[in-house]
């Protein structure tokens, strides 16, 4: 009976530690360097899978860039990114807030277009946003900076020319 009550809390002290994680981080070698290459490589837990097999469905024309990979890469990014994606983690408290904002059946066309992540840069001046320094919420590693973690906090972020968020 102790073992059990000690792995139950264990499980919870796990189950917590990934919501201080946002999302959980890339840990795809293949998509890394291939969508790495030309922006930051997003977890696959800030879209859901339907909005990734869209965007994967269009590479010849990636956000105005042609993204085509041959047949095994997109196979290997098509499943990480599906095996990965927002609801199918629903342990990590932005994946979970982000399906809890779509509608059913919204596909999302890009992850800076999500109801939850608009509200939560809504009080963001827009200066702050368009500034060379950000370009625009498609570059989370501007502010966020440790993104590549799988970490989104208010505590983490520091806005170019504006300093920590968490503290104004």
């Amino acid at each position: 009976m102790k073992k059990l009550i000690f792995l139950s809390i264990i499980s919870c002290c796990l189950y917590a530690e990934n919501l201080k994680i946002s999302v959980a981080p890339v840990n795809n070698e293949v998509y890394k360097k291939e969508c790495g290459s030309c922006h930051f490589a997003y977890p696959a837990g800030l879209l859901p899978s339907n909005a990734w097999n869209k965007m994967m469905e269009n590479l010849s024309n990636h956000f105005g860039d042609d993204a085509s990979v041959d047949e095994e890469t997109f196979k290997t990014l098509s499943k990480y990114l599906n095996d990965n994606s927002a609801e199918k983690n629903m342990n990590f408290k932005r994946s979970k807030k982000i399906v809890e904002s779509l509608a059913p059946n919204e596909i999302p066309d890009a992850i800076s277009t999500m109801p939850y992540i608009k509200r939560k840069h809504k009080e963001i001046r827009k200066d702050l946003i368009t500034q060379k320094e950000v370009k625009g919420l498609f570059n989370c590693t501007a502010c966020h900076k440790n993104a590549q973690k799988g970490v989104f906090s208010d505590k983490d972020v520091d806005i170019p020319n504006y300093g920590k968020w968490d503290k104004k």
